[in-house]
């Protein structure tokens, strides 16, 4: 692997905005990456809801493949700044540089080296919607028939191995109040009161995590409401809330949407409501499985523990899952994802070129 090379496209291709509100950019990153791989593959493309995606594979006809790997070049919004990298000794800083562009530029690598020789068929699977739910990539394209034994999606693990990862549920409350001039407060019902009110009982019931704990988590993302006037007491109020819980937790895991809702109403005032779109169940892959073993192997032999992860966050591995399919996360080292110092441990890539090279070599 050419190094310095593979970091000038990294480079290139972390310059791009590729967030959700900027189609052509997202655009821009799947055409680079796709430009990467090169010639001599059949290119499907597909997209979903004005995102775009594409599977790349040998031979004219999509098989049932052995493996897939599965990237996503869309990041979080950030600073014009952040779309400017930087390289500080080992560490390659920009917006996506560790979630997830240059593990799937590597797999990109990987792929154009090895898609043509290997005994069995392997995908890659570029998605561009991940950071907003993954459902108009990874999900569409499964829904679309593309199918896989085993799936190794590039997100950051220093050459760890994640095999279980969280579940997730995005709930939104809406709490109905009346009102009134702020003057005269017992003639309203003040709505964004009661919203509050509700939030605290379900972070009763789910605290705020002080530190790393595996049990379920809820996040208030958002609160608003149409109110604009001081002297004015708020009629409604909107709550947003980010829930990732664990297989175990019986209040989340095996639940319908509605489910959920009934149960997170109970915890709230009379006058709120609880809307839930999905249940997005927890993802497990057999730790002793032949790839799993096979991956961990690769990884120590490049130095590494391929030690077995939880991750506390909801990936597109859970698509997958809901489908049968065994999918891990296995990606190059680095910090501060979604943050302003994000970063990427160049002293990773190499060893994770060898260790999946290893991998999709060693399998049969």
């Amino acid at each position: 692997m050419d190094l310095d090379a593979f970091l000038g496209v990294a480079t290139e291709l972390l310059a791009v905005p590729s967030t959700a509100d900027r189609p052509e950019d997202l655009r821009k990153a799947l055409d680079l990456v796709l430009d990467f791989v090169g010639p001599g593959h059949t290119v499907e493309r597909f997209e979903s809801a004005g995102k775009p995606s594409a599977l790349v594979y040998p031979g004219p006809t999509r098989p049932r493949f052995r493996v897939i790997l599965n990237g996503h070049l869309d990041v979080v919004p950030a600073p014009p700044e952040l779309f400017r990298p930087h390289r500080d000794g080992d560490r390659l800083h920009a917006r996506g540089a560790q979630d997830m562009k240059v593990s799937a530029l590597v797999q990109a690598q990987v792929f154009r080296e090895l898609a043509g020789v290997l005994p069995y068929p392997i995908g890659l699977q570029l998605v561009t919607d991940e950071e907003i739910g993954g459902r108009n990539g990874t999900a569409h394209q499964l829904a679309q028939g593309v199918a896989a034994e085993f799936v190794v999606i590039g997100e950051h693990s220093g050459l760890r191995i994640v095999t279980e990862s969280k579940g997730l549920v995005v709930a939104r409350l809406l709490a109905t109040g009346r009102a009134a001039h702020s003057a005269y407060q017992w003639l309203g019902d003040n709505a964004v009161l009661k919203l509050i009110r509700s939030i605290d009982a379900v972070l009763a019931r789910y605290p705020v995590a002080a530190e790393e704990a595996w049990r379920s988590t809820v996040n208030v993302a958002r609160i608003e409401t149409s109110n604009t006037a001081y002297n004015q007491v708020p009629a409604d109020a909107l709550g947003w809330l980010d829930i990732r819980y664990p297989a175990a937790d019986p209040d989340f895991a095996g639940r319908t949407p509605a489910e959920v809702a009934a149960h997170l109403a109970g915890l709230c005032e009379p006058g709120v409501e609880v809307h839930v779109a999905n249940v997005d169940p927890p993802h497990r892959a057999e730790p002793d499985s032949v790839e799993v073993l096979a991956l961990q192997r690769a990884a120590r032999e490049q130095g590494y523990s391929g030690e077995l992860l939880r991750k506390h966050g909801a990936a597109d591995a859970r698509f997958f899952h809901q489908r049968g399919i065994d999918a891990v996360i296995f990606g190059i080292g680095g910090d501060g994802q979604h943050g302003p110092d994000e970063y990427a441990d160049v002293t990773t890539i190499v060893p994770y070129h060898r260790a999946l090279t290893g991998f999709l070599r060693a399998l049969t």
